[in-house]
């Protein structure tokens, strides 16, 4: 019996989990924990620039999570509402860190006269896959090391938008600023990481060609 409540649970919605896990159901929660865990984890990487604090956070986010789940209203999606307490604890251990690197930024990358990499080409993957070309890695790196180092409300922009592909409405919700906002916020990030970036590389690009 046990066995065929865990098989419906896997095959339910995220906000279905939550009304079962609020009437006494442990597991649903395990699985909202399990259907999270890879993307969640891999947004704070991105997010706060260490795996070890983006453990820390994601355990913090969950636990927020459990303590306040009798809030949240299950006629909306869970996954925004998630991201929004985890993006929450991310600043505020970017707040509270000192460690913070200052580095620099871009949108097409790698090359002159048009015939570089774009921006989003190297911001798909967190980890580098082992057959992949050592040029590339290097550039992916450069884009991670870059995008982590952007100001806070540029940053989380780059991630929810690029990295996880939240809709405009939803990251306006989450961030709880108008949808003209989150337009403009995204186009000045971009548009702040080419210019850092063209700093940062350019004489890198040019003694190598």
């Amino acid at each position: 019996m046990a066995k065929q409540q865990t098989t419906s649970l896997t095959d339910a919605t995220d906000e279905r989990l939550v009304e079962v896990f609020r009437g006494g159901e442990i597991e649903a929660f395990n699985l909202l924990i399990g259907r999270y865990k890879h993307e969640l984890f891999h947004f704070l990487i991105r997010f706060v620039g260490n795996r070890y604090s983006a453990e820390d956070i994601f355990q913090e986010a969950f636990l927020q999570v459990h303590q306040s789940i009798e809030t949240f209203d299950t006629s909306r999606r869970f996954k925004p509402w998630l991201f929004t307490i985890a993006a929450n604890k991310a600043r505020d251990f970017l707040r509270r860190s000192s460690s913070r690197h200052a580095a620099a930024l871009s949108a097409k990358v790698g090359g002159a006269d048009g015939d570089g990499l774009e921006f989003l080409d190297l911001m798909q993957d967190d980890i580098a896959h082992p057959d992949e070309q050592t040029e590339l890695q290097e550039l992916r790196e450069r884009v991670r090391d870059v995008a982590a180092s952007l100001p806070d409300h540029l940053r989380e922009i780059l991630i929810l938008a690029y990295f996880h592909r939240f809709p405009y409405k939803e990251i306006a919700d989450m961030l709880e600023i108008p949808l003209g906002t989150v337009k403009s916020r995204l186009h000045a990030a971009v548009g702040t990481f080419a210019e850092f970036w063209k700093q940062l590389y350019s004489d890198d690009d040019m003694q190598e060609k």
